[in-house]
């Protein structure tokens, strides 16, 4: 243990600050890299033991044999295979300690790829006959239970030892942007007379000794010094970080180096090729059942629009979608002819005189949105996406992107025929600035955590909007 005499010393402690007078001791934090490892391996033998009496209590009673051939058969089969699909879905790892939710789903997963795997290994090796298809579905009831209690149960004590984070985080403070991360170390560099000199081995050593034990190092420091601190770090077996404020103001994503030059990747784009294609699958097969199923009631509704005035039954209009591109959307006509508003500059109000009397019915309803199942399947749209909007739209006395920067983010995956914002009841005229900044919110917070499943939800809730009191 080494000290380090100053007058005066604050430094930050995990969970609390804490003052310091006369001495700061070194290192500032034991290890927790070797708990960790430990904690995983208690997790490992738990998953097993739970696996195993699982597996013996339902062959207990339901056969009325713990200790049957069928069992044994499961108990060898099902451990590994669990062991293996826990390892690569991560259930053992810093996250699965610091999120009880987290350490749950993981373990689910691990359990369900294990019976999968299960099923084709007893198949292939045909063991199938010596297991019984009652007892070892209920088996991987009892297994799932069992785990996502023991993992609640022990997650207090994991809680205690690991904190929020599970790390030991440092902080240097070398006069570059303010830091403020909690649950770390902060350190002022010119309080203990600290600077990246490589060629002070003295220095070099007490900067060493400052890092020991810590998982992650960060620096805020001026441009002049960040080559002397990137240095620093890696000739140490530490993860280093230097602070840069671009970074936050462009949102990068990471870095690349490439011919001689780097560069900083602000965008990669929401979702892969695989989750493309899925999603695509799903609009496909969505809008051509409904295009077929809802023919009658396309062909209703055209039919009353053109005997109404005689005009036409579609209106189209210009509209921004995927990558910033403009296309054609197709709705049912709801206003007269004279009256459309090609720019959607603005908005529809609730007794506006511009609406038909078939478009009113049309639109409180959500009928007029349906023509757009023509822009799904044609690729322009999406089921499930944020709602496109026109270029001349208004929100107060503002266009859309001059309120919010982000705006244009939205413009990343294919708009949808319904989206996060529509299902929240965030639709209809935008008359203030808040209007679009909520639904701007919502759309963002669809970006960011896109799965098909939340698809799914997103299609369901819509049902219950489809008529609603902002539809006008």
């Amino acid at each position: 243990m080494a000290t380090i005499e100053r007058d005066r010393g604050k430094i930050a402690s995990i969970g609390a600050p804490l003052t310091m007078r006369g001495i700061l001791k070194l290192p500032l934090a034991s290890s927790l890299e070797k708990l960790r490892l430990r904690a995983y391996l208690i997790l490992l033998l738990l998953d097993g033991l739970i696996i195993v009496g699982s597996l013996l209590a339902v062959g207990f009673f339901y056969d009325g044999d713990a200790t049957s051939p069928a069992t044994m058969a499961q108990i060898n089969l099902f451990v590994p295979l669990y062991w293996t699909s826990a390892l690569a879905v991560r259930a053992y790892s810093i996250n699965a300690l610091i999120s009880l939710r987290f350490s749950q789903m993981r373990a689910i997963m691990a359990i369900v790829c294990a019976f999968t795997l299960a099923i084709f290994v007893a198949f292939f090796t045909k063991m199938s006959e010596e297991l019984s298809r009652a007892t070892a579905g209920l088996s991987i009831i009892v297994i799932a239970a069992a785990t996502v209690w023991v993992r609640e149960a022990i997650q207090p004590l994991i809680s205690a030892r690991f904190g929020s984070t599970g790390l030991n985080v440092l902080v240097f403070d070398d006069g570059g942007a303010p830091v403020e991360l909690p649950h770390a170390w902060h350190i002022d560099t010119g309080e203990y007379r600290l600077r990246p000199d490589c060629n002070d081995p003295h220095m070099l050593d007490l900067l060493g000794l400052f890092m020991t034990n810590m998982d992650r190092v960060i620096v805020s420091c001026p441009q002049e010094r960040r080559m002397d601190w990137a240095m620093v770090f890696k000739g140490s077996s530490i993860s280093g970080e230097i602070v840069d404020p671009d970074v936050e103001a462009l949102g990068v994503l990471g870095a690349r180096r490439d011919y001689g030059f780097g560069s900083l990747v602000v965008s990669r784009g929401p979702l892969g090729l695989h989750q493309r294609a899925a999603k695509r699958a799903i609009d496909l097969a969505i809008a051509g059942s409904a295009l077929f199923a809802l023919a009658p009631v396309l062909l209703v509704v055209a039919l009353l629009i053109r005997f109404e005035d005689g005009g036409p039954v579609l209106f189209r209009q210009q509209r921004q979608g995927r990558d910033n591109r403009l296309f054609w959307i197709y709705k049912f006509r709801s206003m007269r002819v004279e009256r459309l508003d090609l720019h959607g500059t603005r908005s529809a109000s609730r007794d506006d005189d511009r609406i038909t009397r078939i478009g009113r019915f049309i639109r409180r309803s959500s009928i007029d949105e349906l023509p757009q199942l023509l822009n799904v399947f044609c690729g322009e749209m999406s089921i499930v996406g944020p709602r496109p909007h026109a270029i001349g739209s208004l929100a107060g006395e503002k266009r859309f992107w001059e309120i919010d920067s982000r705006y244009l983010l939205r413009h990343s995956l294919k708009p949808g025929l319904t989206g996060l914002a529509q299902v929240r009841g965030l639709r209809g005229a935008t008359d203030s600035e808040a209007d679009l900044t909520n639904r701007l919110q919502a759309d963002l917070e669809y970006l960011d955590g896109w799965s098909i499943l939340r698809d799914v939800r997103i299609m369901f809730a819509t049902l219950s909007v489809l008529a609603h009191d902002r539809a006008f």
